[in-house]
């Protein structure tokens, strides 16, 4: 049994792995910016410029899940900032406090996003392939490096790649799902545009797979090993959900509606396999778009 720290526990990711980290044995603290409201709770800042030692004690892997939301709200210059500072800042400053903490931490498993590798067409793309450029390119590359002074004390770092999550409680297919439902549902763009997803349940399985196999360090893909088109993704989803999808949304249109956002996160195309996954013979519970909607139950 290890005692996990948790940061963003209550969001759509944290609100499955925490409970799946405690039903497998493991201890699990929830690192809160509220005052603490349970003996399971502890409070930090993450815009501090330092943490009280106290607040890691006792910490053997820290899971760093928190950040403004990427998909909320047009990107302005003031939400990019908060973007980029919500993450990199604070992975810096937990990685600096892992290494002050009287007893080592053996583990940091961060958030990371595919991001990473920018707007790739069709180019096969896994934990070995370079960076993209762009914004969120750009971010991903300063929020994965902020760990380098955990990494350096010889703290176990991965960072969890995360494609586009399916869960009916939160993430992008909520709203994707609205105008599918009134029937006006469609392709995006082109359609050609690969979509690396995967299901809430197999992201929080990566991430616990992260937190308790030693031999898992580096970037990991949090995606399932089936990318599929934008057109793909459109057809299966109507055919699940038993409604049309002949409305295509044009790419400009997307940008009046999104803005800059539209391009990174609707537009753009990563093909992206799960290689280091795949490596450590993780078995995925939901391999298949269509099985993978099908038990959210939309």
């Amino acid at each position: 049994m290890m005692h996990v720290f948790v940061t963003g526990a209550s969001g759509l990711v944290g609100g499955y792995l925490c409970p799946m980290l405690e039903q497998s044995g493991h201890k699990v603290t929830w690192l809160t910016r509220k005052q603490p409201s349970d003996p399971h709770e502890r409070q930090w800042d993450p815009k501090a410029e330092s943490l009280p030692r106290e607040v890691l004690e006792g910490c053997d892997v820290l899971v760093h899940l928190a950040g403004e939301g990427i998909a909320e709200g047009r990107w302005n210059e003031a939400k990019k900032k908060r973007i980029r500072e919500s993450r990199v800042h604070s992975t810096k400053l937990l990685a600096k406090a892992l290494t002050e903490q009287e007893k080592t931490p053996t583990a940091f498993v961060v958030a990371s996003a595919i991001g990473y590798y920018g707007d790739r067409g069709d180019e096969v793309l896994t934990e070995e392939s370079n960076a993209g450029s762009g914004f969120l390119a750009d971010v991903c590359q300063e929020w994965e490096a902020a760990a380098d002074p955990a990494r350096e004390a010889g703290i176990r770092t991965a960072h969890i790649r995360t494609g586009l999550v399916l869960a009916k409680e939160g993430g992008a297919l909520p709203s994707m799902l609205t105008p599918f439902k009134f029937g006006v549902g469609g392709v995006i763009g082109s359609g050609d545009q690969y979509w690396s997803w995967i299901s809430i349940e197999d992201i929080a399985r990566i991430f616990q797979f992260a937190v308790e196999d030693e031999s898992v360090s580096g970037p990991v893909n949090g995606t399932a090993p089936q990318p599929v088109t934008n057109r793909e993704f459109t057809k299966t989803l109507g055919k699940v959900i038993s409604r049309p999808t002949v409305l295509p949304l044009p790419g400009f249109a997307a940008k009046i509606v999104l803005g800059e956002m539209a391009e990174a996160l609707i537009l753009a195309s990563s093909r992206v396999l799960p290689e280091q996954a795949d490596k450590h013979e993780f078995k995925f519970s939901h391999p298949d778009l269509e099985q993978a909607l099908q038990s959210l139950k939309l």
